[in-house]
């Protein structure tokens, strides 16, 4: 198993138990990046490491193919002086560092490659460690928004439609009544503190106000010429209104009584 896939696999593996043993959606997702930040922090020491050999390999394959050259100066130096031995000892040596020169460059390439991958996973996942550290707060926010929502609907099925008229109703009941005391209270204070008296003589004066009315009307008529002179409405009139103040009074006297 590669570095990359260690990786994703331990993390998925702690993400995994942290949702199973999730209780407070807040501390989960910031555990879980903080357990992503570890990883890849991780993951860059193995590819830093992986980089290392990298270089290492391909240094080795130039000093192969340096190596080569050299040797092939030194046979190319021997046959000048006819040394055709030596010579074939140089070139065997020359052959030999440079087919290592070649075997240590392919594996150079094939780990290049392996390191251009990994480098390319980290850049990926660096991204979508940011992104989630951007997503966190929104999720947060839409978790809160869902538990104030579940914190209304239990408000509301705790309340009916009937409860809530039958307060109004009751409200209604407790305001009537109270008016009721207050009329009541208003018509005893004014029966045993001579208000009553006062009332009666009010409502004397509002009848002999209604009497004199009619007299200053029939007095008018008169005045027009629409009753005619001598006419016996004006005193039947007058002496209604006069019967109807002295019935009142009569009235007022008994109920004193």
């Amino acid at each position: 198993m590669g570095i990359w896939e260690r990786f994703t696999t331990l993390l998925k593996s702690n993400i995994n138990d942290l949702i199973s043993r999730a209780e407070n959606p807040e501390k989960m997702l910031d555990q879980i990046v903080v357990d992503m930040r570890t990883q890849l922090q991780k993951a860059k020491q193995q590819v830093a490491a992986a980089i290392a050999d990298e270089k290492r390999l391909k240094d080795q394959a130039e000093a192969e193919y340096k190596a080569a050259q050299d040797w092939e100066q030194k046979a190319m130096l021997a046959v000048k002086e006819g040394r055709d031995d030596l010579a074939k000892q140089a070139l065997m040596r020359q052959g030999e560092h440079f087919a290592h020169a070649q075997q240590l460059e392919t594996t150079w390439t094939a780990h290049q490659a392996e390191t251009e991958k990994l480098k390319n996973s980290l850049r990926d996942l660096n991204d979508k460690i940011e992104e989630a550290k951007r997503k966190k707060n929104l999720l947060l926010a839409r978790q809160r928004r869902a538990q104030a929502q579940a914190r209304i609907n239990e408000t509301m099925s705790s309340m009916s439609e009937k409860s809530a008229f039958e307060a109004f109703a009751r409200m209604e009941e407790r305001i009537d009544q109270n008016e009721r005391m207050l009329k009541a209270s208003t018509e005893i204070e004014e029966e045993f503190t001579g208000d009553r008296l006062q009332h009666d003589f009010k409502q004397l004066e509002k009848v002999a106000g209604a009497a004199s009315a009619d007299q200053q009307l029939l007095a008018l008529k008169q005045k027009m010429g629409l009753l005619g002179a001598g006419s016996s409405g004006a005193p039947r009139q007058i002496g209604a209104g006069e019967e109807v103040v002295h019935a009142e009074v009569e009235d007022v006297r008994r109920e004193k009584k």
